[in-house]
């Protein structure tokens, strides 16, 4: 029955057809936004004096002004409504690692025995879930319920669509009753606060007073698979885990190198302009969209925003293309590795800061020697990475992640950063002392006449690395796919802070011995570059000749999330998070607690899944298997007259099989037992580590054998889609 079902839904996937989603032509700057309340709506529903401090919060930062609360409720509740919305919910960022909401309609009494839709200021300002359902890691107890959700001016009100109504949807932070942050937005949040004060702190200090405040920029690129829902419907690890437990190679994999760039499927292109359709009308700047190297992945990136905006538009945009993937018949993965064998998914986070008069403060120029203020920031963020590198490791830890580091796919789990040969000049000359630079050609001429000349960038792509100077930001490829950008950017603009104020100290103290601002300027940049050269390798990140010489240069190797996580909770993290007021002691802690647990728990997940699907497929199907080459070897020895070399082949066969599959057996014995001993651990740490060190191990072991069996039964008996019709068929 199981193969049988595994048939149907080949039958099924093969006679599918792409939707046509688009029957109109819109441009896209006619949708922009038009499913959000931004401030185009708010001007135009707001008196003056309302509107312009309103901006002030959104454009500017400044704290919201409790008294235009009633009339900012009231003309975003005329706005839903004029949309259709018949409800409003506080959207937030929980550490369950999903978004949470709680929809709670418009109506109220009218005090004449009717009813009136009514929003108030305190229902747009802040709501009431219950935190005692959400992992807290220790801040609260099972019976502490109280926590709230405060309305996150920062990014728009947006309308939440689908074919069962709207939803007034407000993205908001998530907080306990005594303020403990029990969200991933919150700590970003403070560390942009961070961020700012340090960065116009330096810049005050390099002689710039007309800058009054500097923000984060991020573009996160989002890779990801989709998968016929068929085929996922009869595998019980995709529907579970969202990657699968076990699977052998396909004949063909992505070897030919033929997926990456290619022509865009028509049912996934059909994907791609509904889901992108309904983000730009949600204010989402989605750019860019193409096939990526593994079959059946591919990737989606916006344009920059603010790094809060762009943190909440890239969790919108993952739930987006997750309806949207399913009314196509496909089911939108994330997990970093789905599938064994080919590339993972990863979700490149490119960040750069700007000031409130929009100029990019890691723009080289045309003379990135002579661009002091340039300098100082690649400098400090370089220092950051190299201070702080295990912290920056412990940002993407997660279980998922675990398959994707270090493999030749992704960055490995070592933080270095690559700025390229000219910037790697720069650094040398200036460390010596020494002028100019060296000559390089600001074009490529292909020898076409014909052709115009290609424009050459300041620095090569470096894919390798996990921490990759590209031009004019730097692009941090480590973090997964399906992780919340808010954790990365949180560390990273935390400790490029604590860098910043670190120069902007020395320049002052250089400056106290009188010596003139440039002088000043370029001993601390000299001293700087100096502390960072261990952090910057510009060559292949894979090989094994960096991995020991980043041994030697005292980079942190932490190739799994128990390990990672610990440097979390290290002396010098938790005086980092608590100067900066970015996390407290118990919030840090929690945290440490929250994720070990949830690795814990995950790869928990796939053994049992894996247990599962060994002894009610794999298992059932082989035996069968086993049963046929007997019978058939058997009825051979009978047949007089019959050259033994075919009864020999079949008990060969038959020997093979049973083999493999007493090896399962065997196998799955033992990883019912270290399962079981694991499960018993009661100390968060040593269970997470025993997860790590004896389970995952022997669920290696029982795939290797299940794996081998694949490619032994009948395919007419194996129950589960296999590699090459998941990744194949469209």
């Amino acid at each position: 029955m199981g193969a049988t079902a595994r048939f149907n839904a080949l039958a099924t996937v093969s006679a599918r057809q792409a939707r046509t989603t688009i029957t109109e032509h819109h441009n896209q700057s006619d949708l922009w936004g038009s499913e959000t309340f931004g401030m185009p709506e708010a001007k135009a529903l707001l008196p003056k004096d309302v509107y312009q401090k309103l901006q002030g919060t959104v454009v500017s930062g400044r704290a919201l002004d409790p008294s235009i609360a009633p009339a900012v409720a009231h003309a975003m509740k005329e706005w839903a409504l004029s949309k259709g919305a018949t409800h409003f919910t506080h959207w937030f960022q929980p550490m369950s690692g999903v978004t949470a909401e709680k929809h709670d309609a418009f109506l109220s009494y009218d005090g004449e025995g009717g009813v009136i839709e009514r929003f108030s200021a305190k229902e747009l300002v802040q709501s009431e879930p219950d935190a005692s359902s959400f992992p807290s890691g220790g801040l609260r107890a099972t019976f502490e319920a109280r926590g709230y959700t405060a309305w996150d001016p920062g990014t728009p009100a947006f309308m939440a669509s689908g074919a069962n109504g709207k939803t007034l949807t407000i993205p908001s932070i998530f907080v306990g009753y005594n303020g403990e942050c029990l969200d991933q937005k919150t700590p970003m949040l403070r560390s942009l606060r961070a961020l700012n004060d340090a960065a116009v702190s330096v810049l005050h200090a390099l002689g710039d007073n007309k800058t009054s405040s500097v923000m984060c920029n991020v573009g996160p690129e989002q890779e990801y698979f989709l998968i016929d829902k068929a085929f996922c419907d009869l595998r019980p690890d995709l529907m579970a885990t969202g990657r699968t437990v076990l699977g052998a190679p396909p004949p063909k994999g992505q070897e030919l190198e033929d997926q990456y760039f290619g022509s865009v499927p028509q049912r996934v292109l059909a994907v791609m302009r509904e889901a992108e359709k309904r983000l730009v009308s949600l204010g989402v700047p989605v750019k860019t969209r193409h096939n990526e190297v593994a079959p059946h992945q591919f990737e989606t990136a916006p344009i920059f925003e603010p790094a809060n905006r762009a943190s909440d538009h890239n969790l919108m945009t993952m739930e987006v293309f997750a309806k949207v993937a399913l009314d196509h018949g496909f089911v939108f993965l994330t997990h970093e590795k789905p599938f064994a064998g080919v590339n993972g998914s990863g979700k490149h986070n490119n960040w750069s800061m700007a000031t409130n008069n929009g100029e990019n403060l890691l723009e080289p120029g045309d003379t990135p020697l002579k661009n002091l203020r340039f300098l100082v920031f690649l400098l400090a963020t370089l220092r950051a990475v190299h201070r702080h590198n295990g912290l920056l490791r412990a940002a993407v830890a997660s279980a998922g992640n675990d398959h994707r580091l270090g493999a030749n796919e992704a960055p490995p789990a070592i933080m270095s950063a690559f700025v390229g040969d000219e910037l790697s000049d720069v650094l040398d000359r200036l460390e010596k002392g020494k002028g100019g630079s060296r000559e390089s050609d600001a074009a490529i001429d292909v020898g076409v006449h014909t052709l115009p000349k290609v424009a050459r960038d300041n620095t090569d792509r470096n894919r390798t690395s996990p921490f990759a100077f590209t031009g004019n930001k730097f692009e941090f490829r480590a973090v997964g796919s399906s992780m919340n950008i808010g954790v990365a950017n949180t560390v990273l603009n935390t400790i490029v802070a604590e860098s910043l104020d670190w120069i902007a100290e020395r320049i002052l103290a250089e400056r106290k011995s009188k010596k003139d601002l440039n002088a000043a300027i370029g001993t601390v940049l000299r001293r700087t570059i100096k502390e960072v050269k261990p952090v910057i390798f510009n060559g292949d990140n894979y090989s094994a000749e960096w991995h020991a010489e980043a041994k030697k240069r005292g980079l942190s190797n932490d190739k799994d999330t128990p390990s990672a996580l610990k440097h979390f909770v290290s002396p010098a993290a938790r005086k980092l998070f608590r100067d900066y007021k970015v996390l407290t002691e118990t919030e840090l802690q929690s945290r440490h607690h929250i994720w070990l647990e949830r690795y814990a728990k995950t790869v928990d997940i796939e053994a049992n899944v894996l247990t599962e699907m060994v002894k009610t497929g794999v298992i059932p199907a082989a035996a069968q298997q086993l049963h046929r080459y007997a019978q058939t070897a058997g009825a051979l020895q009978a047949t007089k007259g019959l050259d033994g070399a075919a009864a020999q082949a079949m008990l060969d066969m038959t020997n093979q099989v049973g083999a493999a599959l007493g090896a399962l057996k065997e196998n799955l014995k033992k990883l019912e037992d270290i399962h079981h001993q694991a499960d018993g651990v009661s100390d968060v740490e040593k269970h997470a580590e025993a997860f790590c060190a004896k389970v995952i191990p022997a669920m290696r072991a029982v795939r290797k054998e299940a794996d081998a069996l694949e490619q032994l039964v009948d395919d007419a008996l194996w129950p589960f889609p296999k590699y090459r019709e998941m990744l194949f068929h469209m």
